[in-house]
């Protein structure tokens, strides 16, 4: 059994541990948080939900382990340009969907409808992307013209699959920018293109935030990007009753105090309609304390540590930056999760990565903690082969067979 469990956990055991540390935390957490929603839509099952997440984890967990076994890295390489032509082509359809209202196929612009699938599209979009712009960065490092060029090819894709996603989910598009940002940021391009692009962001907001503000109707969710800006930082008018989501978070916070009351007591999450979700860290300190958020905090800090470790033992370019691109954004992802919370950031739709109830957006989730493994499975193999001595032969001469 040793054997077998050997054979199927490569790579790197740390994030390993800490995957597997989280999915626990997943089924604990999400089995309690979804009590008033079984009750809604499932008749008082409330193990439908943790069954459900248990299915969609143990399926993301072997998606990893195939990832592993069969799929090469360089695959990634050769496929993100055609990944990315997909991903616009989805986010399209479901953009247009939400205008056509056809029979059988629908979406809400932000999650896509094909009869009993549905998906996001944007999740997609990000493992694309970020494979796309790895390529990229890799394949010029060693003159400026060359970082520059990757440069606009890698901007033009970002524009069009974040304005797409902007429509549905500001705060997944800023996310995907800033990680893609942060991607050409490691990859050494000047300065001067970055302050562009940065410029042209807070121009967008800004321009946004004021659009929101003066015209109604608008399409897509500028409405509500606005309407939380101006909550965050003038205050709610409903968090005066006390019933707002952030409301309910804080009061979970102060209610878990330093220990917590324990697995399955939590009170809150029966009050919030996004218990299980955008708002799951503050039921886990609830439940599990600050010392419980501390130390969930703490494996999201290992996982970004070791794929900083990865990233430096790699010796190719793709390969580095496609880690270093997917430990970014789950990273950034999970703080942000954290702080909307915590009442640091203004209220996003944000899940806590691989914690959060999903379903194949868990999958998706699985492809990337994949691509990250492989990686490093790539890179202990490399270093084997290195460091394993050659096997000589020695041919004994006459003198030494005479006196043999």
């Amino acid at each position: 059994m040793e054997i077998q469990v050997k054979n199927l956990i490569r790579g790197d055991k740390v994030i390993w541990t800490v995957i597997l540390s989280l999915s626990m935390l997943s089924l604990l957490i999400v089995y309690s948080a979804t009590g008033a929603l079984a009750f809604r839509q499932q008749d008082g099952n409330t193990f439908y939900f943790l069954g459900r997440q248990l299915f969609f984890l143990i399926m993301g967990l072997g998606i990893m382990v195939v990832m592993i076994k069969v799929v090469p890295v360089k695959a990634y390489a050769i496929l993100s340009k055609v990944l990315v032509l997909i991903s616009i082509g989805l986010l399209g359809l479901a953009f247009g969907l939400k205008l056509l209202h056809l029979p059988g196929v629908s979406s809400s612009g932000r999650t896509l409808y094909l009869g009993p699938i549905s998906f996001q599209p944007a999740e997609f979009a990000k493992l694309a992307l970020i494979m796309y712009t790895a390529k990229l960065l890799g394949v010029d490092q060693e003159t400026e013209e060359g970082r520059i060029f990757a440069f606009w090819r890698i901007i033009i894709p970002t524009g069009i699959i974040c304005g797409i996603i902007l429509f549905s989910n500001f705060s997944t598009a800023a996310l995907l920018g800033v990680t893609i940002m942060a991607m050409m940021f490691v990859g050494r391009v000047p300065f001067r293109y970055l302050g562009m692009v940065v410029a042209a962001g807070i121009l967008l907001v800004i321009g946004l935030y004021i659009l929101g503000k003066n015209v109604e109707n608008l399409p897509g969710r500028f409405g509500t990007i606005t309407g939380r800006i101006e909550r965050f930082v003038n205050g709610d008018k409903e968090s005066e009753k006390g019933i707002t989501q952030a409301d309910y978070a804080k009061l979970a916070i102060y209610e878990g105090g330093w220990i917590g009351k324990g697995p399955g007591n939590s009170d809150v999450a029966n009050y919030m309609a996004a218990a299980y979700n955008d708002f799951i860290f503050a039921i886990i300190i609830e439940e599990y304390g600050i010392f419980g958020g501390i130390i969930l905090i703490m494996l999201y800090l290992i996982f970004f540590f070791r794929g900083i470790l990865i990233v430096k033992k790699a010796n190719r370019t793709f390969p580095a930056f496609l880690v270093a691109g997917l430990v970014m954004i789950f990273t950034f992802q999970a703080m942000i999760n954290m702080g909307v919370s915590s009442g640091v950031f203004p209220v996003t739709g944000q899940p806590l990565p691989w914690v959060s109830l999903g379903g194949t957006s868990l999958l998706f989730t699985s492809i990337a903690f994949g691509c990250i493994l492989s990686v490093s499975y790539q890179n202990q193999k490399e270093s084997k082969n290195a460091v394993e001595p050659a096997v000589q032969v020695v041919v004994p001469d006459e003198d030494q067979e005479i006196h043999g």
